[in-house]
């Protein structure tokens, strides 16, 4: 969507899918004077997908609810995305922040898919559209980019390569669609737990910054057959998350047994993305993977799907 965003009528409630984000490429350089990593990487929204439902209420302020995957973990109140994409909408539109939030989780929690980042996304997009706030994409770019870095890419979807912090976005047209398995785990790793590990390592000599996204860019844009892209798939945070919850080793291993053509950690983990080379690849291997045990939940998504604002 381009120009200006707003909704055709008022409502009285306004619900938003959004898409969980994965990095088929992701590199992290060294840590930075201001204490963040420079990224370099290749953003991808897959078919997982939580939905966000705002409504006014008549009481002030902000009321979040939360049901699905993990909703007994997250926060409720301002430290949740959601709620300050709230407050920061309503600030740029000039109205009350009274508005009822219902987040139902799909996306796995602290998984590193961006859930919580996708739902900021979702609530900017829904609030602006429940309070009839006309705001051109630049200025929307702008408040999610205050949010955190994921959440402009959140806004669109699709696939786009990620600089700066990872907020400086170019878009990619792809030329197809890919086919993944998502396992989840019992065990969480905070990303800046995960950053720390990243330096550790390094100090000891072990991984670089993989800097260069062209060669991954150009066979997304080619629409590069599933076993071509599997020779492509980088982490930097990988050997770090492994390095602190050895048990996701033993989990991608097992997929590789059950047939997938890569397992790759999702962003800082602990999610595990198994790749596939269709849909019935896909059903057959996460059949085997639930069989098999090791992973918390197991679910199929393709990509690249569009974001709640594209």
């Amino acid at each position: 969507m381009t120009g200006q965003t707003a909704p055709a009528a008022p409502s009285a409630a306004v619900s938003v899918d959004v898409p969980a984000k994965i990095n088929p490429h992701l590199g992290v350089g060294d840590a930075r004077a201001d204490g963040f990593h420079a990224l370099s990487t290749v953003y991808q929204s897959i078919s997982l997908y939580d939905t966000v439902t705002v409504e006014r209420r008549e009481e002030p302020g902000i009321e979040l609810t939360i049901s699905g995957e993990g909703a007994d973990i997250l926060p409720r109140g301002d430290e949740n995305l959601a709620v300050k994409a709230a407050k920061l909408i309503a600030i740029y539109g000039s109205v009350d922040p009274d508005v009822r939030i219902h987040l139902n989780k799909r996306i796995p929690v602290a998984g590193g898919l961006a859930g919580g980042s996708a739902d900021a996304a979702a609530t900017l997009v829904a609030c602006s559209r429940l309070w009839e706030i006309e705001i051109g994409d630049a200025e929307m770019h702008r408040l999610a980019a205050g949010l955190g870095s994921d959440v402009p890419f959140c806004l669109k979807g699709g696939t786009a390569v990620g600089a700066g912090r990872g907020e400086e976005l170019t878009r990619v047209e792809v030329g197809g669609s890919w086919h993944w398995v998502v396992a989840t785990t019992d065990t969480q790793i905070s990303t800046p737990e995960c950053f720390k590990e990243v330096d550790r390592l390094r100090e000891d000599g072990i991984g670089r910054f993989s800097a260069d996204v062209d060669q991954i860019v150009r066979a997304f844009e080619s629409g590069i057959g599933a076993d071509e892209l599997s020779r492509l798939l980088v982490n930097d945070m990988e050997a770090a998350a492994v390095s602190l919850r050895p048990q996701l080793a033993s989990l991608m291993h097992g997929g590789l047994e059950e047939g997938a053509l890569a397992a790759h950690v999702s962003g800082s983990g602990p999610t595990v993305l198994f790749l596939a080379s269709d849909v019935k690849h896909a059903m057959a291997l996460a059949r085997r993977m639930r069989m098999r045990g090791g992973a918390k939940s197991v679910h199929i998504a393709n990509g690249p799907v569009p974001g709640p604002a594209a």
